[in-house]
C-alpha cells in the first residue's frame, strides 16, 4: 500500500462522516435547500481560488518537468471548476464577485496557503490530495444511487472519470514528494477535518 493510499484508509472515518452529511444526502435526493446550495457555490468559488493559487506554490517549487505538467494540469482542472461554478451562479444568481468568506472556509483556505508558503510540495499536497480524493469519493458514492435533478451536475462532475483522473494525479504527487511523517499524516488528517467543517457551516 503506498502513502496516498494509507492516509485514506486511515481517514475513511472522516469520509464516511461527510458522505452521511445531511448537506452530500441533500445533493443526491435534492432536499438541500436552494439558499444553502447558493451559500456553498459561493464559499467554494472563494475556496478553489485559494486551492489553484497552493498548487500555484507547488508548481514554483517544481523542479522536474513532470511536476510542473501535472500541477499546471491541475491548476486548469480548478479552472474547469470554477467556470462550473460560474454557471451554477447564473442559474441561482449567486454574487461570486464580492464573496465573504465564512470562518470555516477562512479557516480551510488558511490553513492550505500556509502550509504551501512554508512546508513544501509534500506537506502540501497531504493537505490537498483529501479535498480532491473526497469530492471523487462522493460523487461516485452518490452516483451509485438515485440522484435527484436539482443537484444532478454536481454529482456527475465528481463522479466522472475526468475528476478521478485529477485525484489520481494529486496522489501520485504525493506518494513521490512525502513521506510518511506525523506531519504529513497531521496535514492530511486536519484537511478532512476541514472538509467536514465546510459542508456543515453551509447547510
Amino acid at each position: 500500500m503506498n502513502l496516498s493510499q494509507k492516509l485514506w484508509a486511515a481517514n475513511t472515518d472522516w469520509a464516511q462522516r461527510v458522505l452521511a452529511h445531511p448537506f452530500v444526502r441533500g445533493l443526491a435526493d435534492g432536499s438541500l435547500p436552494v439558499e444553502s446550495f447558493r451559500r456553498y457555490v459561493a464559499q467554494d468559488a472563494y475556496f478553489l481560488e485559494a486551492f489553484a493559487r497552493a498548487y500555484a506554490y507547488c508548481l514554483a517549487q517544481s523542479t522536474t518537468r513532470t511536476d510542473l505538467q501535472a500541477f499546471a494540469g491541475l491548476i486548469a482542472g480548478v479552472i474547469d471548476e470554477l467556470k462550473l461554478h460560474a454557471a451554477y451562479a447564473e442559474r441561482w444568481q449567486v454574487d461570486l464577485a464580492n464573496v465573504t468568506p465564512a470562518p470555516a472556509t477562512r479557516a480551510y483556505t488558511e490553513f492550505l496557503i500556509e502550509l504551501a508558503r512554508m512546508g513544501g510540495v509534500g506537506l502540501t499536497t497531504a493537505a490537498m490530495t483529501p479535498c480532491m480524493r473526497l469530492y471523487a469519493f462522493l460523487g461516485q458514492e452518490l452516483a451509485k444511487g438515485p440522484v435527484a435533478p436539482t443537484y444532478a451536475e454536481w454529482v456527475r462532475t465528481y463522479a466522472a472519470p475526468e475528476f478521478g483522473a485529477l485525484a489520481d494525479t494529486l496522489e501520485g504527487l504525493l506518494d513521490w514528494h512525502a513521506g510518511d511523517t506525523p506531519a504529513v499524516q497531521a496535514a492530511y488528517r486536519r484537511a478532512m477535518e476541514l472538509e467536514y467543517g465546510f459542508f456543515d457551516a453551509n447547510l
